[in-house]
């Protein structure tokens, strides 16, 4: 393949420069990948532009989105070789997709806010998918998705036919339920059994994070991101104090992560701090 420098380059080009790298004479690290070996770096890619976004970096995230594109590129151009789709299959399918699950847009529905927009989707999907059950509509959840996400699509699914709790309290009573029932696993359980009743606990947090249309996933993202702060500040404070964390008694440490939460929210104007 011939392939000349430009000063700026489009989707075509894109396309044409994947067939080059995977072609006789090409990269060899790019020839030798399949769609399970580059599986991980799909999710990977996908992250790192998730992050651009969460960082409000917008020149960030033209560079992710396009080794996101990079990825879908070489998936269309794997099966291309073997025979299957390639690259214009995958952009007829998604066009089509959208028109068909748009019919307030490219059709003779209606749609006059954003929920009955979402109900003309669903419905459209669940029919050309040939989904006669919510049951089918949950299996078609992705497996692959992180699990709180997961949890959440399917509960919301179930939730559309209203096999759902009346209010918050209902979902809040799941959790205490839940919790009493992982204690006794913990105590008299299998490890087998420990991992079933904490999968249950977790499932029915996501239930109430739903009530009040929180994201778990991002709750928990922004949670994990609240502790290494904190944590950063007590490895702080023991280093000044001469405390070695390996070997002090938990007391102690516990002492100086109170400490640590008590001047953040003095720093916040007495409110907790960010992300709290």
């Amino acid at each position: 393949m011939v392939f000349t420098e430009k000063p700026r380059y489009d989707f075509n080009d894109l396309v044409e420069i994947v067939k080059i790298l995977r072609a006789p004479g090409g990269c060899p690290w790019d020839r030798a990948q399949t769609h399970k070996s580059i599986r991980n770096n799909f999710i990977e890619e996908t992250y790192e532009a998730v992050e651009a976004i969460d960082n409000s970096d917008a020149e960030l995230l033209k560079e992710e989105l396009g080794d996101v594109l990079l990825q879908v590129a070489l998936h269309a151009e794997i099966e291309r070789e073997s025979g299957g789709f390639d690259m214009d299959d995958v952009c007829d399918g998604i066009c089509k997709k959208l028109i068909i699950r748009h019919p307030h847009v490219f059709g003779d529905k209606s749609a006059g806010n954003e929920q009955e927009a979402l109900q003309n989707w669903d419905a459209v999907k669940m029919q050309t998918k040939s989904q006669k059950t919510q049951t089918e509509a949950m299996l078609s959840v992705s497996r692959a998705l992180p699990a709180l996400m997961r949890s959440e699509k399917i509960q919301r699914k179930s939730a559309k036919v209203g096999f759902d709790w009346a209010t918050v309290d209902g979902a809040m009573n799941k959790v205490y339920e839940e919790y009493s029932e992982l204690k006794v696993a913990i105590e008299h359980g299998t490890q087998e059994h420990r991992t079933e009743e904490l999968g249950d606990l977790l499932f029915a947090v996501v239930n109430v994070s739903r009530y009040f249309d929180i994201n778990s996933e991002q709750a928990l993202y922004y949670a994990c991101d609240k502790y290494i702060k904190r944590f950063s500040m007590v490895e702080q404070l023991a280093e000044e104090r001469g405390i070695d964390m390996k070997t002090a008694e938990l007391s102690q440490l516990d002492s100086l992560w109170e400490e640590v939460k008590i001047k953040l929210k003095q720093n916040n104007g007495g409110l907790k701090d960010e992300k709290d």
